[in-house]
């Protein structure tokens, strides 16, 4: 697997793809709403991409290491062409620049934004909501950026512009990247995504941060998996925030599809069995009516973005 994430035009995103995916995703160029494809590295940094846009004619490559300076494009005949030269710029692979005529493009350097004019108390809650989005680690760099400029919206009045927003975003994102590099060997959520894996493998429906709510979340995971699901389990959006911000455990809810007290009970079973198995510690109590608790958990998500 790549150590990328690749987006379409169509807003899918596709985390650790094998070059076989890349070549896939490639050759579909050209349909309406597949003209570009996008690869970013993992973790996400800003100004760092390779993207290729076809639309019937040659494939336009372009990649950007940085600054406006840092960016070129290369023409390309077919996919035969362009896939490896992706698949070799995703592995970091000496020379992958080598025997391409690559020229610069002149987007020009992008104005600075203005300062923030937020007094201190904006500033802190805004600052302390996104670092609790970053330590959550399910938010893209994009999204956080959203986040930016919307949060402290009162009707008309948008204190953050997009251009100040993403600023922000950026460098708590890449403070975060930063910390993240000291980490070392596989975290709490690293395991835990093992085990949703390795569930949905067995039938069970397995999402994180997974809706707002327990509420939506009941509601919507009967559409979420394969229509021939046994049973669920997720955690929604309050279960990482409480988490993240130092909570004892991550709050885990799941079922049966047949709405079963039995069934519940022998995927929660299931459930616990695969946490154990990947390295982690659930309480419960076997009732059905009792949500699953994996605790003790220290939440070091590294981003991807």
């Amino acid at each position: 697997m790549l150590e990328i994430t690749a987006v379409t035009e169509d807003g899918h995103r596709f985390v650790r793809p094998a070059e076989a995916d890349i070549a896939d995703l490639v050759g579909a160029l050209g349909r309406p709403e597949r003209r570009f494809l996008i690869l970013q590295r993992i973790p996400d940094l800003p100004n760092v991409f390779m993207q290729v846009w076809h639309d019937g004619a040659d494939y336009t490559v372009e990649h950007r290491d940085g600054g406006a300076d840092r960016h070129f494009q290369v023409f390309l005949e077919g996919p035969e062409q362009v896939v490896p030269v992706m698949a070799a710029w995703a592995r970091q692979a000496d020379g992958w620049r080598y025997g391409l005529s690559w020229t610069p493009v002149d987007l020009g350097a992008p104005e600075p934004a203005p300062p923030l004019a937020l007094d201190e108390d904006d500033r802190a809650k805004l600052d302390q909501r996104l670092r609790e989005v970053i330590i959550g680690g399910y938010a893209t760099r994009a999204e956080l950026a959203e986040i930016a400029a919307d949060y402290l919206v009162t009707g008309d009045h948008r204190p953050v512009t997009p251009g100040q927003a993403r600023e922000l975003a950026d460098r708590l994102w890449l403070d975060r990247v930063e910390e993240q590099a000291a980490w070392k060997g596989e975290t709490d959520p690293e395991r835990l995504t093992r085990a949703f894996t390795a569930l949905a493998a067995t039938g069970i429906t397995a999402k994180e941060h997974f809706t707002c709510c327990g509420s939506c979340g009941r509601s919507e995971i009967g559409e979420a998996g394969a229509p021939d699901a046994r049973g669920f389990v997720f955690f929604h959006r309050q279960c990482t925030d409480a988490t993240a911000a130092g909570g004892q455990g991550l709050t885990l809810l799941y079922g049966g599809f047949d709405g079963s007290p039995a069934t519940t009970a022998a995927i929660g079973r299931e459930v616990v069995a695969a946490l154990d198995q990947a390295g982690l510690t659930a309480e419960w109590d076997g009732d059905p009516a009792q949500a699953i608790t994996v605790t003790p958990i220290t939440w070091r998500k590294r981003l991807i973005g």
